[in-house]
């Protein structure tokens, strides 16, 4: 379940509702709008009344409100914003009210209370066949640890979101939607770190970033797959509807069809496509380093791409001094994805944390994208409670009013980004002072290391033709070399770079042996300390 963790201060106070604009079904019966059923009554979710549903059909609701103003959510109740963080702790769901906890499919659901974090109500409903329903909310449907509290709760509150449970036991969680349009799943360990959203609007831009949300579910259980949960929503916002499907499954990680149809209210100035969000602070070897006792904190630790062309690159994710927006120009994208390739334990010594378990996401077009460009922003942090690294993908072609653009995608959570294929990866980036040991430092002089494995390379014996090519924004690449460390499977690319200023230098290297790449690209920007 989520805890008081960077998601929190990111998603709190974001807005959802799209009810007002859209004047959708109705709420259900009489019965949907009393009080709290009483104590003696059967623990059975309150639906609404059965109303037809398919895809098409939200699609058709989303498009026809993009040509309608936007409607401002009205604010959550007050008690809502009385729920801190010691009180929403509190707050248990009834295990006895979970969706589908005896079928159909192997996977029951579970609801998010709102609280002071995420304050804007979704609504929820459960889809079989054509018809859905509405899950109406309830007080009785929670515990709240203080009878005062619970009694002051309006029956028509609304949930902050939902859970997918593992199993029937209701032990743990491996897919949660909660606040905005954000999304995130435990991946093949068990352990949530960076999450997906359905959009990004302006994000890196000196305006202000906006966050449209999810404002209704229906969730369905996949009859011809247990194993599969089928969601759709409805996205609203200032600037953007859509209708988004989403076919989620466990397999090796978890595996994640979607299907996101976006219609702009009004020209978008920076659309972000497949929008991931995660948290780097630092690692280990960097010159700028916070004072804490572990060594390395980070969901993430890099952007892998998989360009139109062929092109395998990684760019380790930085913590910079100012934001930073990276552009990857691309053509007919293979792919992309936020990872985590560092899982050792000891690089981070975090037993609450656990960040080497952290999964990957990738995403990988089901459609031709056409041109564009993998952005990558970078914001400047001093904790690990901030979400401060964005990518996702932008066409060149401008975002108009009025447009109707379809973006379907798979999402891969796992343990590592799909690996290269023949070539080898980059599996350690470490940088210092320039120069050699022993000997005075040249002043201006930094020196870096990249550590490459796999691929040809794993096999080969030590050489001296396996070359390091290496390519600076500005300075002068002084001594580049390669060897292949004793007693591993790995080649090591070192070199220095001399140069003055404190301005960023972009960095490409990549392992050559007579004019054949061995390895992907290692593509990194360097931010010279003060």
């Amino acid at each position: 379940m989520f805890t008081k963790d960077r998601r929190q201060f990111l998603l709190g106070g974001l807005s959802a509702g799209l009810a007002a604009a859209m004047g959708s079904g109705a709420r259900g019966s009489a019965a949907s709008q009393g009080s709290a059923p009483a104590a003696a009554k059967p623990a059975t979710l309150e639906l609404g009344e059965p109303q037809p549903f398919d895809f098409e059909q939200l699609r058709v609701r989303a498009r026809a409100a993009s040509h309608a103003g936007y409607l401002e959510p009205a604010p959550a109740a007050d008690i809502v914003h009385s729920l801190n963080y010691d009180a929403s702790q509190k707050i248990r769901f009834r295990p006895e009210y979970t969706l589908w906890r005896n079928g159909p499919g192997r996977f029951p659901i579970r609801f998010f209370h709102l609280s002071e974090y995420v304050d804007r109500p979704v609504r929820i409903h459960m889809v079989t066949g054509e018809t859905s329903r509405e899950i109406l909310y309830r007080p009785s449907y929670f515990e709240y640890g203080d009878a005062a509290l619970a009694g002051k709760l309006t029956a028509n509150l609304g949930f902050a979101g939902f859970r997918v449970m593992s199993g029937r036991k209701l032990e743990s969680d491996w897919l949660a939607f909660q606040g905005a349009s954000y999304f995130r799943t435990s991946g093949s360990q068990n352990q949530y770190g960076a999450s997906a959203r359905g959009i990004a609007v302006n994000t890196g831009l000196s305006t202000r970033e906006e966050f449209p949300c999810f404002t209704e579910f229906w969730l369905k259980a996949a009859a011809e797959s247990p194993s599969t949960v089928i969601i759709y929503a409805l996205l609203d916002g200032p600037s953007v509807t859509g209708a988004y499907a989403f076919e989620a499954r466990i397999d090796h990680g978890v595996i994640m069809e979607v299907d996101a149809n976006i219609y702009p209210r009004v020209d978008i100035g920076r659309l972000g496509v497949a929008p991931l969000t995660s948290m780097y602070w630092y690692r280990g070897n960097e010159l700028r380093r916070p004072l804490d006792w572990r060594p390395a904190i980070h969901d993430s630790d890099g952007l892998s791409l998989w360009t139109g062309q062929g092109e395998r690159l990684w760019r380790p994710l930085n913590d910079p001094p100012t934001l930073q927006t990276n552009s990857f120009l691309d053509s007919h994208p293979k792919g992309f994805g936020l990872a985590q390739r560092d899982h050792d334990f000891d690089h981070y010594l975090d037993d609450g944390a656990f960040y080497d378990r952290r999964p990957s996401i990738w995403v990988e077009p089901r459609d031709d994208w056409g041109e564009g460009a993998v952005q990558l922003v970078e914001i400047p942090t001093d904790d690990e409670i901030h979400d401060n690294i964005v990518a996702y993908w932008q066409a060149r072609a401008p975002v108009r009013k009025g447009a109707t653009l379809r973006y379907r995608y798979r999402l891969l959570w796992q343990a590592d980004d799909p690996p290269p294929s023949g070539v080898a990866r980059v599996v350690a980036t470490r940088l210092g002072l320039g120069g050699n040991p022993g000997q005075p430092r040249p002043k201006d002089q930094w020196k870096f290391v990249i550590d490459f494995e796999g691929g040809e390379l794993r096999q080969m014996k030590p050489r001296s033709d396996v070359e390091p090519v290496v390519t600076a924004s500005r300075g002068n690449v002084v001594h580049p070399h390669c060897i292949k460390v004793v007693g591993k499977t790995i080649w090591r690319a070192v070199f220095d770079v001399a140069m003055e200023g404190r301005d960023p230098l972009n960095l490409r290297c990549f392992l050559r042996l007579n004019n054949r790449a061995l390895s992907e690209t290692w593509s990194y920007q360097f931010f010279p300390p003060e």
